[in-house]
């Protein structure tokens, strides 16, 4: 009888012990869902290196859009920087070293995303000179062009299925962009005729084309017949579980959508639209 007792003692201890765990985990939750919105801080994580779209001097687009809601949300930013590289959501916004994140595709399944704030396309960068001419790969005589392409972008997918893999110089896609900034070289190479065209994602050509005395063409790639998706929606970016904090940034976004659209415009970024056609198109 005894040893019975001791067993309904022990096993309401662990039921109580288990209700603790539940209640700590609940609180836990709770508190996810709010950390962001209790605090008199903006604070984000960002590439302090990384422009046109951040920098420490904040001098990119991301760093002016993230002004606008912090003003309209009347918090001071805080900025934790980090390189945009492999283990950049894992090393700031999963270890709660900010609350939000700027400019990251809505593909993204690290993160919950927010409403995108625009939709971009990869583009094909060549020289007007170039003789080049189509608004698409099929349309192109590219046997004896050199193909400038960063190795794991979607450009490339649709490279090697036209079977031109023998054309390209590859760049890296991952690096350090305090160091190495592979988008910049494979225009730099089109401008001094290394490479016939690049192919690199639009508001990164639009920022690095003007950066040399060469006159661009920049084509959106969006009249490919593939599969391969050549255009992102990009959003921001929280934790899971911060559904409030994700809702008011939206909100926020919905409010600012002309004054980002002239900030990205001022850029020079490729915008489309809802059917994933040019806007504008930059040369």
């Amino acid at each position: 009888m005894k040893k019975y007792q001791r067993n309904i003692v022990g096993f309401a201890q662990l039921l109580i012990l288990l209700s603790l765990v539940g209640l700590v985990a609940n609180a836990q939750a709770a508190g996810t869902s709010r950390q962001a919105l209790t605090t008199s801080i903006l604070r984000v994580c960002a590439d302090p290196a990384n422009l046109p779209f951040s920098n420490d001097k904040l001098e990119g687009f991301e760093n002016k859009i993230i002004a606008l809601v912090a003003e309209r949300l009347e918090l001071e930013v805080q900025y934790t920087w980090f390189p945009q590289t492999i283990g950049f959501v894992r090393n700031t916004l999963r270890m709660r070293d900010c609350d939000l994140i700027s400019g990251i595709t809505t593909t993204s399944e690290l993160v919950q995303n927010t409403n995108p704030y625009y939709h971009s396309a990869y583009v094909m960068v060549y020289r007007k000179d170039s003789g080049i001419t189509g608004t698409s790969l099929s349309e192109m005589k590219l046997d004896d062009k050199k193909l400038g392409v960063i190795a794991g972008t979607p450009p490339a997918n649709l490279i090697a299925q036209l079977g031109l893999l023998k054309n390209i110089k590859p760049y890296q896609l991952v690096a350090d962009t305090r160091h190495h900034k592979p988008p910049r070289q494979a225009i730099s190479d089109v401008a001094d005729g290394t490479t016939d065209i690049a192919f690199v994602w639009g508001p990164l050509a639009a920022f690095h084309a003007r950066e040399f005395d060469a006159d661009f063409v920049l084509m959106p790639m969006v009249n490919e017949n593939t599969r391969t998706r050549l255009t992102f929606r990009v959003s921001m970016a929280v934790r899971y579980n911060e559904t409030d904090w994700k809702h008011r940034i939206n909100a926020e976004l919905e409010t600012l959508t002309p004054q980002i659209n002239t900030i990205l415009r001022s850029y020079g970024v490729p915008l489309m639209d809802e059917k994933g056609q040019p806007l504008e198109h930059s040369r």
